[in-house]
């Protein structure tokens, strides 16, 4: 097992409690058409928020949960920046959590 996985499930159970504590999370997944977008980010269909919590902390917790290979490269930080560009203080702890996530990846097994 990759040692970095305790780490990353950490950190995608406090990305998970920032969103619920913003009020960001949702109780009813989107339409199976907005969750099967192709662009990154499903920028398309999904707001940010609900990529994080519908694709990307669901496919997370899949490769953690089946011991598959993390991935090699993450710029989840990247995307946050761009999308809250104007809510700078209002995200401020889901930034350094997905920060800390990118880290985590980059650093070595």
């Amino acid at each position: 097992m990759d040692k970095r996985v305790p780490s990353i499930a950490d950190h995608l159970l406090l990305i998970e409690q920032e969103l619920r504590l913003r009020g960001w999370w949702e109780e009813r997944a989107p339409s199976a058409q907005a969750l099967a977008s192709v662009e990154p980010f499903s920028v398309d269909t999904l707001s940010f928020e609900q990529w994080l919590q519908w694709v990307f902390l669901q496919r997370m917790k899949m490769i953690l949960e089946n011991d598959l290979p993390l991935p090699n490269a993450s710029g989840i930080l990247e995307m946050a920046e761009m999308v809250y560009v104007d809510r700078v203080q209002e995200t401020t702890r889901l930034r350094q959590l997905l920060a800390e996530f990118d880290e985590l990846i980059r650093s070595s097994r």
